[in-house]
């Protein structure tokens, strides 16, 4: 939950990142900031004083170390001055940081500012809002009538294409850490929005512990929860402000699907897991996305309010998935396909490389030689640059040579074979991108694939699965061998001829009249059905 400082602890641990970060508690009880949790973790050499300076901005915070020893940082931007002697207290504050951080040739940081050059809360915002209009679909009529000109719409929504450069942007700086042994600083006003985002999709695909369910919960709650993500805003769950409300972690999610949905395999858990969870942000009855910081929540659910003797929130976690599902329906939530990592015993760990020192799923490209002399005072002007707010012309990142770095990458990952127990990158070619059908068509009857989908190749797969098993059994003579996870899941999934392809949302497709060319002269048939009024088809699934 990373709420004591012992899961600081642990976390550098399993990171081997304790060489060079350490977990600090100067803000327990919130005495310097309220946007930053009570426990958090900075460079080794960087003096705890430093961090009530401005009151947490500016400072570096430890993200997330790779095997090779570099690291993702974040910071936030210091607050904006007008007065030059300030703004020059503000230039040598941030210069010392970035001495400690930085020393060439061995410890390198590329500074990543996702404020000015990526894309922003706003774009994020109008995308989501014309998105999700193609999905408020009253009845079958005005689908079909929206059906032939659907993919133009999705275009211009332009949501597809951010899911796409978030993807693009995490490659990128797994480049900077696997292939150019550097470490990456990411830059925001107050490193709560992108930089959970960003942040979160480069440990998934670099961390194979992050995609297991332990692990994605954890990744959540120290890079969203802990990290001070506004979820009160965000989700505007008050209905107060719809200029803040922004889907930032449904966005988040999306990106997670894409992965998902690419490499099933390398996953404990499932598309329907993401589903569920993606519900769960918009049901205030959660503790866990409901509050702006971890500060808010402690004053609303640890202790009474002393100003207004109010009771304190009584919220449920949403990682007690047992609240909402019983045991049969959560084996939905678990990929029966997901193999866990085989543990070597002592005699095999002898002549192989403990995990944090493997070799990465690629060839490293050619080391560049050590900085030309200035290199140091321009990667510090640019970082000074953008911290204090004034954007510039040309960054670093835009560069020529980092999209050829990047293109050399991508291709050379994907033109080996897949570890999906290693380093993990999605395709994001346009076709690639798809829409995340069960979470966005599940209520649209017209969209559902009768026994097809997903659903259909799963089922299949795990009859094969368990044909093989039986047939090892067999062959190993084992008959006392306890059933494994896959033979509990077929159950739900067995008569999937009859299944929808948006399962477990929806267990029958809705036979619907399809015009041969939808227009909006379908109307004049008369089919004004409302879906919502139609009766429901039952399938038994027990007691699911």
């Amino acid at each position: 939950m990373f709420d004591t400082l012992a899961d600081w602890l642990w976390e550098l641990e399993r990171t081997k990142g304790s060489e060079k970060y350490t977990a600090v508690s100067v803000n327990e009880g919130y005495r310097v900031c309220a946007r930053l949790p009570a426990y958090f973790v900075i460079p080794t050499l960087l003096p705890e004083e430093n961090v009530p300076r401005f009151q947490g901005h500016g400072i570096p915070i430890w993200c997330w170390s790779c095997h090779n020893g570099c690291a993702l940082l974040k910071m936030s931007a210091l607050p904006k001055e007008q007065d030059d002697s300030i703004l020059q207290v503000q230039k040598s504050f941030l210069d010392g940081i970035y001495r400690i951080i930085h020393k060439p040739p061995k410890e390198l940081v590329k500074t990543e500012d996702l404020s000015s050059n990526f894309v922003s809360l706003q774009d994020i915002q109008t995308a989501y809002a014309k998105f999700k209009q193609l999905f408020l679909i009253d009845n079958s009529t005005e689908f079909w009538d929206t059906d032939i000109k659907w993919f133009s719409l999705l275009e211009s929504s332009s949501w597809l294409d951010i899911i796409r450069r978030c993807l693009k942007k995490a490659i990128e700086i797994i480049e900077c850490l696997e292939a150019q042994n550097m470490s990456v600083l990411l830059l925001e006003e107050n490193a709560s929005d992108l930089c959970c985002l960003i942040s979160s999709l480069v440990q998934v695909m670099m961390d194979p512990h992050c995609r297991t369910r332990v692990g994605f919960q954890s990744l959540v709650q120290k890079e969203w929860i802990m990290g001070g993500h506004c979820f009160l805003d965000r989700c505007n769950h008050l209905r107060q402000s719809d200029k803040e409300e922004v889907p930032v972690f449904l966005l988040f999610l999306d990106c997670v699907w894409q992965l998902v949905h690419q490499h099933p395999p390398a996953f404990e858990f499932t598309e329907t897991y993401l589903t569920v969870l993606s519900d769960s942000l918009y049901i205030p009855i959660f503790s866990t996305f409901f509050f702006n910081s971890p500060h808010q929540k402690d004053t609303n659910m640890g202790r009474e309010s002393q100003e207004t003797q109010s009771k304190p929130l009584n919220l449920l976690t949403v990682w007690d998935w047992s609240v909402q599902f019983e045991p049969k329906a959560q084996m939905l939530l678990r990929n029966p396909l997901y193999v866990e990592k085989p543990k070597l015993d002592k005699g095999q760990r002898k002549g192989v490389r403990s995990t944090h020192q493997r070799q990465p799923s690629l060839p490293l490209t050619q080391s560049k030689s050590s900085p030309k002399r200035g290199f140091f005072r321009e990667e510090t002007d640019h970082l000074i640059k953008n911290l204090l707010g004034k954007r510039i012309s040309k960054l670093i990142n835009s560069s020529d040579e980092l999209q050829d770095n990047f293109r050399e990458f991508y291709d050379s990952w994907h033109s080996k074979p897949t570890d999906h127990h290693g380093l993990l990158l999605p395709h994001i070619e346009g076709p690639e991108i798809k829409v995340w059908a069960q979470r966005y068509l599940r209520w649209i009857p017209e969209a559902q694939i009768l026994g097809g989908g997903t659903v259909a190749t799963m089922s299949k797969l795990l009859e094969m699965m368990e044909e093989v098993q039986s047939l090892q059994e067999k062959i190993d003579e084992r008959h006392h061998r306890q059933e494994a996870l896959q033979a509990e899941a077929p159950s739900l999934l067995r008569n999937s001829v009859r299944l929808s392809s948006l399962f477990p949302f929806a267990l029958l497709q809705r036979h619907s009249s399809k015009p041969v060319l939808p227009t909006s002269g379908w109307k004049a048939l008369g089919d004004e059905e409302d879906l919502a009024k139609r009766e429901d088809e039952f399938v038994d699934l027990g007691d699911v």
